[in-house]
Formats: structure tokens, sequence, C-alpha cells
């Protein structure tokens, strides 16, 4: 017979709107306990985020609504929870994290916060799919869940284990990997060389947000394919429009807080004038902290002309003189998608952890 969970209140945090003068004491807390969560999982602070650069994500936004709660036992704040859920017309996911410092693991209060909160909100919003992201450091003495797409791996490790118990099963397997940014220049030239030769009567736009209007309808285009598009194995994507005011939205997301900067990347077919691949890199208010470079996305009828490389190189070498300070560049790529994860340990990414992504359906 299991121990009965430990004694802890669900605190909802205030989110914060853009015309706020001073952030939310609930959301500076949140943001707080987020980075201490990482730095366990992690080992290292590269991941921190300030409140200030957090904010925007949270904003009001009609695409998704978003939740979040303390995890507080007695006066100190252990953990957080999120619960996102998409405003597409018949949309049945949702999508959530969780995240509990480690002294406080093993006394129930995840598969309490799990039942009381995440499944509770999924089901009050009509929604019978929950989907996750679990971040798995690698532990080569830790017995091993194959992803059911084919490819990669994850440790049997304490999330994987909480994911079990709770009844989702392993659906995909995300490789993370870094490029060391300091030396990586030359090869990088010489590989967007090589691409630009392959890609005949195409040519590279780029452009620092916000987006030009000449580009933002492609560009929605395209973002509108990532949830279709992209290796998805047996997670559920819904099919989300995208128009110019998401995308001026979108924007505002990358540019997170004071000082942050994104550079997309396109790759335009010259006789269509149609803009068919892209990449985004993005910085945050530390000049000198880790690029994260997010989507990437070649149309499915302009794949074979070695657009990936194409674009993920141009903007690799544009962001030089954008964060020149910054040391890394981090990506997240699922096991499945081969052309990508060529593309980019061609470039120099190596895997540096893994998340795995889990899915239940509630009854």
């Amino acid at each position: 017979m299991s121990a009965p969970a430990a004694a802890v209140d669900f605190v909802p945090v205030t989110l914060p709107r853009e015309s706020d003068d001073a952030l939310p004491d609930t959301f500076l807390a949140m943001t707080r306990v987020r980075n201490l969560a990482l730095r366990e999982v992690n080992g290292s602070a590269e991941e921190d985020q300030t409140p200030e650069d957090l904010a925007p994500l949270f904003h009001p936004d009609p695409d998704e609504l978003r939740m979040l709660w303390l995890v507080r036992r007695g006066d100190e704040v252990i953990g957080r929870i999120g619960v996102d859920l998409p405003q597409v017309e018949g949309s049945r996911t949702a999508f959530w994290f969780l995240e509990i410092l480690a002294a406080h693991h093993g006394l129930g209060i995840g598969t309490r916060a799990h039942a009381e909160i995440i499944e509770s909100t999924a089901r009050a919003h009509g929604r019978s799919i929950l989907q996750v992201w679990t971040l798995h450091p690698e532990d080569r003495d830790a017995t091993r869940i194959d992803s059911p797409a084919g490819l990669g791996s994850i440790p049997r490790d304490h999330a994987a284990r909480f994911g079990e118990r709770n009844g989702y099963a392993l659906a995909q397997v995300m490789r993370r990997s870094a490029l060391e940014l300091p030396g990586a220049r030359s090869r990088i030239e010489a590989l967007l060389n090589d691409a630009g030769d392959a890609a005949v009567g195409y040519r590279v736009v780029q452009w620092e947000v916000p987006t030009p209007a000449e580009y933002a309808d492609d560009y929605a285009w395209m973002k509108s394919r990532m949830n279709t598009d992209a290796p998805a194995a047996d997670l559920e994507w819904d099919e989300e429009p995208w128009d110019a005011e998401r995308i001026a939205r979108h924007d505002a997301t990358l540019v997170r807080g004071t000082g942050g900067r994104a550079l997309v990347t396109a790759a335009q077919h010259i006789a269509t004038g149609r803009l068919v691949a892209f990449n985004e890199l993005t910085i945050q208010s530390d000049p000198a902290g880790i690029t994260s470079q997010q989507d990437t996305l070649v149309l499915s009828e302009h794949r074979g002309h070695r657009l990936g490389m194409l674009v993920k190189c141009a903007g690799l070498l544009a962001w030089g003189d954008i964060a020149p300070h910054s040391p890394r560049v981090v990506t997240y790529n699922a096991e499945e998608n081969r052309p990508m994860l060529s593309v980019n340990e061609a470039i120099g990414f190596v895997p540096v952890g893994f998340e795995g992504a889990w899915k239940k359906v509630l009854e």
C-alpha cells in the first residue's frame, strides 16, 4: 500500500498582460522554480529565463489558452504545472508540463497534481488526448524504452516511470542537439556553397522580425504546415490556421523581453516568387546566452534541392553578426526525421540529450 501524498497546495498563477507595469508575484515565483527544476535535469543554468523573457509566452492569445499553477508545500514553492489548450474548433488535445524539485520526488505529489489539475482541466474543456514532452539526460546504465516510431530510445528514469504509472505511452523520441559556434564558420561556409550549387532556381531571403508584409502570407502558410508535414509518430496535432496577424503575434514571442532577437531565413522559389522553406534562430535578453534553432521546414513539393541545408547554413552565418557572443545553438528533432538530422550532423550538431513525447487517451 502506497503512502499518502504529501500535503501541498496548487496555487493558480496570475498570468501577465502586456499592459502590466510589474509582473505578478506568482509569475515571478513560477519563473524561479522553473529555472531551478531545469537546472536539476540539465546540470547547468544555460536554459534559465528571466520573468521578462517568459512573460510574452503567457500573454492572452486567441490561438492558445494557457494556465499555470504553483505547487506549494508549506511556505515553499516546489514546482509548477502548466496546461495549454489549442483554440482550434474541435480540438481534442491538451498539452501539459509538470516540474517538481527533486527533493520532493517520491511523495505522491506529481500523481496528485496530474489527477487533480491536469486531467481534470482537460476533461473540463472537453479534451481527451493528453500529450507531454519530458527531458531525459543520457544515462547509459539505465534500462531503455524504445520509440514505437522506430528510431531512438530514452532511459527508464524518474520522468519515464511517472508517465508509465499514469497511463501514458511513449510515442516519439526527440533528440536535443547542440552546435558549438566557435570554430564552426569555415565548415558552414563550405556547406552553404555546396547547397547553393544544388538549389538551382532558389535564392535566400532573410529578415529580423517583425516580418515584412511582403513575406507574411508565405511565412504563415509554411508555419501552418509544421503540424502536418513534420514527423508526428502517433501524436495528435491540429491543423492550425495561420495568417499575417498570427505571424505578428508569433514574432512578438520570438523576441521576448528586452533585447531579444530573431532571424528568419527562407528559400524563395525564383520562378513563382513564393517562399518554400524557412529556419528560425532566436536569442533572448542575454547576448551571451544560448541560441535556439526553432522551426525549420521545407515544403514537401520542394524537397530534394538541399533547401534545408541552404536555410540553416545561411541563417547561422548571418547569426554571427547578430549574436556574436552566443556560444552555442540548441535544437530538437524527431529521431525518425533522418533528413533533418543528417543536415544538422553535417553542420556539426551533436546529441546532448533527449525528450520523450508521451500520449494518453482519456476514457
